[in-house]
């Protein structure tokens, strides 16, 4: 009896379980009228995290974060993905940088 095939075997599922576990969320976000839709996001803590933000305006947006320490142009019709450490449980507000008074947001990690 060949043994190698057998022990393959039952190894695929600890391997397969443990490439789940890195795997990232992405989160779409989208710009319209100088607004995030949707105005909150929910992820789960210690998760790696892709924020996927397509800028749906005709101008610039820059997406702009302190407590996730990101800042990122958003061309006008573009998408840009910004990766996220995983992160504690908790609450992080962002905001568009050109349109802070409209643009504003919050990611809400559980």
């Amino acid at each position: 009896m060949n043994i190698k095939p057998i022990i393959i075997l039952a190894l695929v599922p600890i391997l397969l379980s443990s490439c789940r576990e890195d795997e990232v969320v992405v989160l779409d976000l989208q710009i319209v009228n100088h607004k995030f839709i949707p105005e909150e996001l929910k992820a789960p803590a210690g998760k790696r995290l892709k924020l996927s933000v397509y800028n749906g305006d005709d101008v610039i947006e820059e997406f702009e974060s302190i407590e996730l320490n990101r800042e990122k142009l958003v061309p006008p019709g573009k998408i840009v993905n910004i990766p996220l450490a995983p992160l504690e449980a908790g609450k992080y507000n962002f905001y568009g940088e050109f349109h802070q008074d409209t643009a504003k947001g919050v990611l809400i990690v559980e």
